[in-house]
């Protein structure tokens, strides 16, 4: 769930054109150019990498380049309240905690027991990194 809320927030920032297509222009007033030089969107997993990229230094206490699992959770704890606020739903913090385990465990992908970029940004796009 915190995946999708997640890319679906990282979406929404990378793409705040879609937003504004009800308002364009009709198309004959809008001057042909060549395919080749519009700008493209980013994918999911760019928008991901850029979030990952900003926050990071934030949560990497140590500025080791990895986060250990205190680290790691205190950020997944912040983006699962900023999903439960959205959604109007709650976890005990026992739940919350566990969740933030589980968490670890999975995007810690080398078994190192710290969570680098690259696997941060794997975990929170699924895997499509």
């Amino acid at each position: 769930m915190i995946r999708a809320f997640l890319l679906t927030s990282a979406l929404l920032t990378a793409t705040p054109a879609l937003a504004q297509a009800g308002a364009a222009a009709p198309q004959e007033s809008v001057p042909a150019s060549p395919q080749g030089n519009q700008a493209q969107p980013a994918t999911s997993g760019d928008a991901v990498a850029s979030i990952v990229d900003t926050e990071f230094p934030a949560y990497d206490q140590n500025h080791d380049g990895q986060l250990d699992k205190a680290e790691f959770s205190r950020w997944m704890v912040a983006l699962k309240d900023q999903e439960l606020k959205a959604t109007g739903k709650s976890l005990a913090p026992a739940e919350v905690t566990a969740w933030a385990d589980g968490a670890f465990v999975t995007a810690d992908a080398d078994k190192s027991a710290t969570v680098s970029k690259p696997e941060l940004i794997a975990y929170l796009s699924g895997g499509a990194a």
